[in-house]
């Protein structure tokens, strides 16, 4: 047991990092081939988020644990609204910019009901159903470009690596690669066995402690922000990042190897539209802000079920 605890420390820290170097040398190589900013923040950077959800995901499901790869996304959107906005809110109020909350958060809510949808269909997430969550992920990449979405104030925190040469900065992306990849393995493993050793399923592993760990980006983005007073970007990297999860993470995982979509996965899919639900309904005020009180009703909400989900 302490054997599997240590293991899945290092297998975040190793994913966690591993994305931060992945993302940041992906970025300055684009950089420094002259893409703009605005197209690197869209896709490299906006992806990043995403990176450990995806990781573990795909590792879990060519493992043949399904209901790893699917909790983990999940349980990781449930947890980024309730607990990470909630907790955040409960900081400071969160300014919403007027297109995410006409947009943006609605489309959140959309898009995990059309994952319940494909999946509960044939009781899977296919070839076919990841096919179109894909297409869906690119024309939304399409919108943001289009309409000339955020410049991600996010690429700021990777401005150190613009400062590295070419060469080093592909043995930084290498490297960050192999890392997320190991230490998603490791993670992948470790629950497993912290699982069989409780005798719970990976689904409740993965909804919760492995949700946690691959959601530490998006805790630290959005605390970051909070402290900077720049709230509306840890809203936006919330949204943005459950959307990712979603459409590219559930997308990819499912075209690799087919996922099995058990059906006790609806309340969890259920909780995790609700969620989106509510956070609309905090934010409709005339500051466009997400206040303490819902934050603290958030994290209530969370925290049930937190309790439902693992007793």
């Amino acid at each position: 047991m302490i054997l599997h605890g240590l293991l899945l420390v290092i297998g975040f820290a190793l994913l966690i990092k591993g994305a931060d170097w992945f993302t940041g040398s992906a970025s300055a190589i684009a950089s420094k081939a002259g893409i703009s900013q605005l197209v690197t923040g869209l896709t490299i950077v906006a992806i990043g988020t995403s990176i450990p959800e995806a990781a573990v995901s795909i590792s879990s499901a060519v493992k043949g644990d399904a209901g790893l790869a699917v909790g983990t996304v999940i349980g990781s959107n449930i947890l980024n609204v309730l607990f990470i906005l909630g907790i955040t809110a409960m900081l400071v109020p969160l300014d919403i910019q007027k297109s995410t909350a006409r947009v943006e958060m609605p489309l959140m809510a959309a898009v995990s009901g059309i994952m319940v949808l494909l999946g509960l269909g044939d009781s899977m997430l296919g070839r076919g159903d990841g096919a179109i969550l894909l297409a869906l992920f690119l024309i939304y990449l399409v919108y943001l470009v289009s309409v000339n979405k955020r410049e991600y104030e996010q690429e700021k925190s990777y401005s150190s690596y613009e400062e590295k040469s070419v060469p080093g900065l592909i043995v930084f992306l290498v490297l960050g690669l192999s890392m997320t990849v190991f230490g998603s393995c490791a993670a992948v493993d470790a629950a497993a066995g912290i699982a069989l050793e409780f005798g719970v399923s990976s689904r409740v592993i993965g909804l919760t402690v492995i949700a946690l760990g691959t959601s530490l980006p998006e805790l630290a983005t959005c605390i970051a922000a909070a402290a900077a007073d720049n709230t509306d970007m840890a809203m936006g990297n919330i949204v943005g990042s459950n959307i990712f999860n979603i459409l590219f993470v559930i997308g990819a995982t499912s075209v690799i190897t087919p996922l099995e979509y058990s059906s006790v996965f609806l309340v969890d899919s259920i909780f995790c539209i609700g969620s989106a639900i509510l956070l609309c309904i905090f934010v409709l005020n005339r500051e466009r802000q997400l206040r303490r009180m819902g934050g603290i009703v958030m994290m209530i909400v969370y925290l049930a079920y937190f309790c439902i989900t693992a007793f």
